[in-house]
């Protein structure tokens, strides 16, 4: 028996959404804010020609240069030209250190033209995951990072993975007779011989590294999966035990089989994609016909046609083409079959509910192609007329006004399509549960608890939502956590924004755009001095706060981070440190 993914929801505590929020007062509080000169620029790789699909630009032109370590507090770090992994560790604002060299990369950079930038992951408090961007994943042993006893930086694996990726999650999975780490790599590959579409697609590689707690051990590769897409995901995570991997995505993923053949069966694989359908089947209000192309020399005798109220069966030389039940029920008695110009056969069906538009032919069957005549169609866009326009609102006080798109604002407005979130079992690599995003758009995700995966920030109506998963609850595998007051409905209307983030205690979201201003939105906070709300004529008990903070610098931001006490915002050559949250 084929297992079914489980189609879930998620569940809103009602106790966390505040109905009576007042929305967020601008504060003109100044923010300290503190600028270090970095002695090298960041490692900073532009799009290349070739990357021109908007995958590449979220995935390489919008990425954040801007490492936090969530197993230490207040621990950032990024790459620089000269190949150098650069750490800011910060006690004081006041007596902030010159950022230290770590680590460097042992291959020169410079020298490969299809690179991409460089990654960086925290699995644990003593491991790093580090892809130098030309293909090559290495696996770090630190020791106690920022411990200056224990702290040391050693190679423990290094390994030339094909094309260059960026690794997007990893965790450690320390056990008794062995310690693994599994890592999560994205890559954006051509298609070769599909080109519908961009003619690109996404692949996420599953790699786990493995060595026995023996003397003389290595570490090795163990396992290797490989997801395909055709968008880039939102939200990619592997559970903590290991045994699943959670996806935010427009497109699904589905696992494609590694192996020796994998060439070879890429190739299968694409020529079953490109078939053609096994039969085409067209309708008109009262009847169905359905069209089967017939192999070479075929006579009368090799072909079956058996057709009962319910269900149809086609068999041709021996070989059954469509066996099924009917969408609907049929006059049997009426059905006929012909065999046209020597290469089809034809059979005619006689709906017995006429009237009634057959969604599809045989319940559950993919495996033929609808075909509607002009005729239909016409007649369909005439139903449907009254619904679009040319015009924007042609005719408001017509019997059936359209959608008057001048009602809307932006921020109502959603370009994209629904995104869903998956899970996938890491041993049957099927998906087990699925959740129908809708209209819920994907904000950003944050690390609340590192032992954890990522929480994910979803768009409920004008709110942002945090959402914490928990892949040992099958029952409930996401959490409500946090609430951000009327976040979804303010961040829409950011046009320009670039990163978004949150602090791990929920205190505070923060976006900022390509250049210079930084938006802070502080969640609610009880008034120290007594507030009326004039309109209503109560009193007010909390308010929340909107800060800007402007940089001084013409560089572009390429990475930004939230703590719970500052945010750090990287440019080409300088670190900013803006102190959110305030001493009283």
């Amino acid at each position: 028996m084929m297992e079914v993914a489980a189609n879930c929801s998620l569940r809103v505590k009602r106790p966390l959404l505040d109905p009576r929020f007042e929305g967020y007062k601008l504060s003109l509080e100044p923010l300290p804010s503190y600028q270090l000169e970095l002695d090298a620029a960041v490692a900073e790789v532009k799009l290349r020609d070739d990357q021109y699909t908007l995958e590449h630009m979220h995935a390489f032109g919008m990425y954040n240069y801007l490492h936090c370590d969530s197993w230490y507090q207040d621990s950032v770090y990024y790459i620089d030209n000269l190949g150098r992994i650069m750490n800011l560790k910060v006690m004081l604002d006041t007596a902030l250190g010159k950022p230290r060299e770590v680590f460097r990369l042992p291959t020169d950079l410079t020298a490969y033209d299809n690179r991409l930038c460089a990654s960086i992951h925290f699995p644990s408090s003593t491991w790093v995951t580090l892809s130098d961007g030309t293909g090559r994943l290495y696996l770090i042993g630190t020791g106690e990072r920022g411990n200056s006893a224990s702290e040391k930086w050693e190679i423990m694996f290094n390994e030339e993975l094909g094309n260059p990726f960026i690794i997007i999650h990893s965790i450690s999975l320390p056990k008794a007779e062995e310690h693994s780490i599994a890592i999560l790599l994205l890559r954006i590959e051509k298609e070769e011989l599909n080109m519908k579409g961009s003619g690109f697609y996404v692949s996420l590689e599953w790699v786990t590294i493995s060595k026995k707690n023996e003397d003389n051990k290595k570490y090795e590769i163990i396992k290797h999966y490989i997801l395909r897409g055709k968008s880039l995901p939102h939200y990619a995570a592997i559970e903590p035990d290991g045994n699943g991997l959670m996806i935010v995505s427009y497109n699904s993923f589905t696992f494609v089989p590694v192996d020796q053949d994998s060439e070879e069966n890429k190739d299968e694989n694409m020529s079953e994609k490109i078939k053609e359908p096994l039969y085409y089947w067209q309708q008109t209000e009262d009847d169905l016909t359905v069209t089967v192309r017939l192999p070479e020399d075929s006579t009368k005798e090799d072909i079956q046609v058996q057709v009962s109220p319910d269900h149809i069966n086609i068999v041709l030389k021996g070989q059954r083409v469509l066996e099924g039940n009917l969408y609907s029920s049929v006059d049997h008695e009426s059905s006929m079959w012909i065999i046209k110009d020597n290469t089809s056969l034809e059979i005619s069906l006689i709906k017995k509910n006429e009237g009634l538009p057959w969604p599809e032919l045989v319940v559950g069957d993919k495996q033929g192609e609808f075909l509607r005549d002009s005729a239909q169609c016409a007649a369909i866009a005439e139903r449907l007329m009254h619904l679009t326009s040319e015009e924007l609102n042609p005719n408001p006080d017509k019997g059936k006004p359209p959608c008057n798109a001048q009602e809307l604002e932006e921020c109502d407005i959603f370009f994209e399509e629904s995104s869903s979130l998956c899970r996938f079992d890491g041993n049957t690599l099927k998906t087990t549960h699925v959740v129908n995003l809708g209209s819920n758009q994907y904000l950003f995700s944050v690390v609340v608890d590192p032992n954890e995966m990522p929480c994910f920030c979803l768009r409920h109506d004008v709110d942002a939502l945090l959402w914490q998963p928990h892949s040992s609850k099958r029952d409930d595998m996401w959490e409500h956590i946090a609430t951000f007051n009327a976040l979804g409905y303010v961040q829409a209307s950011k046009r320009d924004k670039k990163f978004f983030a949150c602090s791990p205690n929920y205190s505070y979201a923060a976006l900022c755009e390509c250049l210079r201003r930084v938006f802070i939105y502080r969640q609610p906070t009880p008034m120290s001095t007594v507030l009326y709300n004039r309109k209503e004529g109560r009193q007010v008990g909390q308010v929340a706060k909107q800060q800007v903070a402007s940089l001084e610098t013409n560089e572009p931001i390429l990475g930004f981070q939230a703590t719970n006490e500052r945010l750090f915002v990287l440019t080409t050559k300088n670190l900013f440190l803006i102190k959110v949250k305030n001493e009283n």
